[in-house]
Parts: C-alpha cells; structure tokens; sequence
C-alpha cells in the first residue's frame, strides 16, 4: 500500500484534510464498496471511517518498555494461578522447578521462543 500526498503543500493546508491515494487490490476495493454501500456513503468516506477504526482497535503507538511491561505482569499472574494449583505437600524446591518449567517450556523448544534473549553457544 503506497500513500500519495499533493507534493507542494505536503498535506499541511490550515484548515483543510490531507487528499492521499492509495493502491488497494481489487478484492479490498469491492470489500470497502460494499460496506461504504450498506451504509450509504461514498467510497471515500468509507475508507477513513475504516481507517479510523483500525487505530481504535490497534494503536500504533506501543511502546517496546509497555510490551515488555504487560509481558512480565502477564507471566506473574500466569505463575500465581500455577502455585494454587500445584500440590502444597511438594517440598519448595520442587514447586519452583515445575513453575520454571511451565513458564519457561521445556528447554527442547527454548531455540523457538521469540520471548527469551539469546544464549550465545
């Protein structure tokens, strides 16, 4: 998908939207005309209702610190549930190696986690 702008103002008229083009396959053409259709609107404002939509639902602006972040909270809460579920006669030892192993997975799949750092060999 390519966007286009006027070349001479590059989209910074006061008080006026910014006119881009976009390159769709013919397949998404038909798919925003016919919801641009059932809603009785043209093409063009069909396009930026979706878009507007889109960054609704999925924000650009997520960080790599608040990724991480929800990662560790999820894996804390995924560690809590493990403990009440495991057996309390186990010694202390034993129920930290089992929660290692569920949260982490086993070390034969560890070369396919995107989520671990890298050991150098």
């Amino acid at each position: 998908m390519s966007a286009v702008s006027d070349p001479g103002n590059h989209g910074r008229d006061e008080g006026r939207d910014a006119l881009g083009a976009v390159q769709l396959p013919q397949s998404l053409v038909a798919a925003v005309d016919a919801w641009a259709q059932a809603r009785h609107i043209e093409r063009s404002e069909a396009i930026r209702q979706l878009v507007e939509l889109g960054l609704k639902v999925a924000p650009a602006s997520t960080s790599h610190h608040a990724i991480k972040n929800e990662a560790f909270q999820i894996e804390d809460e995924a560690i809590g549930r493990i403990r009440e579920l495991l057996d309390p006669s186990l010694s202390d030892e034993e129920r930290e190696r089992r929660i290692r192993r569920l949260v982490e997975g086993p070390p034969e799949f560890s070369e396919q986690r995107i989520d671990l750092p890298r050991h150098k060999k």
